[in-house]
């Protein structure tokens, strides 16, 4: 991995050492170089105090531990940054020797990509710095997942991004420099970028740019296991990748020249990459009909699942997070059922289920779902509807949230608003606060103000499992008619359904057949009428 040197003229303290990365690879299996040090974190943890004042942040390069880097305009803490030139204020550092370029090749945005050695840039508008540091914070971390090695990162003040390149054309020049300095081959910007975005700020940069949508869905692509999770990331990615079809260098250069070429307009003026590319467009079409209708095809069997339970009258609750807040890790300590577990994102795509059951005996299942992240793709929200429809069929949710990240609140609220885009907001919520054996006091001071009813728990050692389970207990439904039922022996199925579907309180052997006493649900008292009898 190149080494960024630091420009003596910006004032900052960033940490010494060399960063390797972790082996990436294309959609080809073309394998990256570099390696990912096993000590290194995954959070590129900022120096708060030093960008507070920076309009352009920058995140370290080649150290353990990202650094926020400031140009050398200060200004009173009480004062107004307005004060100074804009330039002073959005000055990105400026390095020369530019190294890279990008093949003559004929590439797509999403699926031919390389993720390698990668530059992360985002804006920020007056007072949202901090926001904007974590949500680079996460990108660095979705990056890492995908299997890039982050070299450096920049962030611009700036109130709406620029519609032509994002960063500014003179800016975007400036990041032409950064990404030559440290050899970077890929540039990832924080939000989604219009294909006219990206394609001008490629332009300008002189490598591959992609956003923090095709990050997810690269993990995404690799973590699905089932057949009908491959097949929505598939459509997900197909969805994304439609509007972004390119072609570069001379291979898909125009037949016709001059005006007529340039315009595009006149029969005769479109050339093999025009060509090309309506057919990619066409194949890309046939494939997500095949999709959508074997995505379709997938309904039936998850229904009667999911109606063999409901026949049975077992509820269930489904367990919601961000991801890699310790979904799987909380579902295995509750049931014991060995789901993989990963310290990375979205180690969980495919819906797990389990049995478990109350301390008074009642059988519920749990549901593991995909984790949510901030900007949360919509083309993947709707790919993974039928998943995430555990969430809005179970009786109630377990909302968990790292209580060691950073930024807590922000995971609580994009959660709950993918709830409610499934219409699942007036579901029974627990909030659970998961990893709190890594929460200091003040963490939880913090935290218990979020959200005062919320449980904290840590699946690693076992704390507040306890008080969870009776929480579920208390809002699952509960079987609420007293019955005597006289059944005979011959019928032991009854006896069965009972002790699934209700609490058998007592029994008793007669000749004639088993006296029970149970709670059952009213709704099952009709098909219970026949063996009902007085005590």
């Amino acid at each position: 991995m190149t080494k960024f040197t630091r420009d003596p003229s910006i004032e900052a303290a960033d940490g010494n050492g060399s960063n390797d990365g972790n082996d990436g690879n294309d959609g080809n299996g073309n394998d990256g170089n570099g390696s990912n040090d096993a000590d290194r974190s995954v959070d590129r943890v900022l120096a708060g105090e030093e960008s507070i004042h920076a309009a352009v942040t920058r995140f370290g390069s080649g150290s353990p531990s990202a650094q926020a880097l400031q140009t050398d305009a200060h200004y009173e803490s009480d004062r107004d940054g307005d004060q100074f030139d804009r330039d002073d204020r959005n000055a990105l550092k400026r390095v020369g020797g530019l190294s890279t370029e990008l093949d003559d090749v004929t590439e797509v945005e999403y699926r031919q990509l390389r993720i390698e050695n990668v530059v992360l840039i985002g804006i920020y508008s007056q007072g949202m710095l901090r926001d904007a540091e974590n949500s680079l914070r996460e990108l660095s971390a979705l990056a890492e997942t995908a299997g890039a090695v982050v070299l450096d990162g920049l962030l611009q003040s700036r109130s709406h991004p620029d519609p032509s390149t994002y960063f500014g054309k003179g800016k975007a020049r400036e990041l032409k420099d950064v990404v030559a300095a440290t050899g970077a081959d890929t540039v990832i910007a924080d939000t989604e970028l219009a294909p006219s975005q990206r394609r001008a700020l490629e332009d300008v940069v002189g490598v591959k740019v992609i956003d923090r949508t095709a990050v997810i869905l690269d993990i995404f692509s690799q973590h699905a296991t089932s057949r009908e999770g491959k097949a929505q990331v598939e459509l997900a990615q197909l969805e994304y990748l439609l509007p972004r079809l390119r072609g570069w260098g001379e291979s898909m250069s125009r037949q016709a020249g001059g005006q007529v070429g340039g315009a595009g307009a006149g029969m005769g003026s479109r050339g093999p990459g025009e060509t090309k590319i309506e057919l990619d467009r066409r194949r890309i079409h046939t494939r997500m009909a095949r999709l959508r209708k074997q995505i379709k095809g997938f309904a039936p069997a998850r229904e009667a699942k999911r109606a063999n339970r409901d026949r049975f009258d077992v509820p269930s609750v489904a367990i919601a997070g961000y991801t890699n807040a310790g979904k799987s890790s909380l579902l295995n300590r509750l049931t014991r059922a060995g789901v993989l577990v990963e310290n990375s994102l979205f180690a969980t795509l495919d819906a797990t289920v389990r049995k478990s059951a109350t301390a008074d005996g009642r059988l519920f299942t749990l549901s593991d779902t995909v984790g949510f992240v901030r900007n949360l793709p919509h083309q993947l929200v709707e790919a993974f509807r039928s998943t995430l429809e555990e969430i809005g069929q179970s009786n109630v949710i377990v909302h968990v949230v790292d209580a060691s990240h950073p930024d807590p609140g922000a995971q609580l609220s994009t959660v709950r608003d993918v709830i409610g885009e499934l219409g699942a907001r007036d579901i029974p919520e627990i909030v659970v606060f998961n990893k709190s054996d890594l929460a200091d006091d003040d963490q939880r001071l913090v935290i218990r103000g979020l959200e005062p009813t919320g449980i904290f728990v840590s699946a690693r050692s076992g704390e507040g499992i306890e008080e969870l389970n009776a929480r579920i207990a208390e809002l699952l439904p509960a079987p609420e008619v007293e019955v005597t039922l006289l059944v005979p022996y011959d019928r032991g199925e009854v006896i069965s359904r009972l002790h699934v579907q209700g609490r058998v309180l007592s029994t008793d052997y007669r000749e004639e057949g088993t006296l029970v006493s149970a709670l059952v649900h009213h709704a099952r008292l009709a098909e219970l009428s026949e063996f009902v009898t007085n005590p």
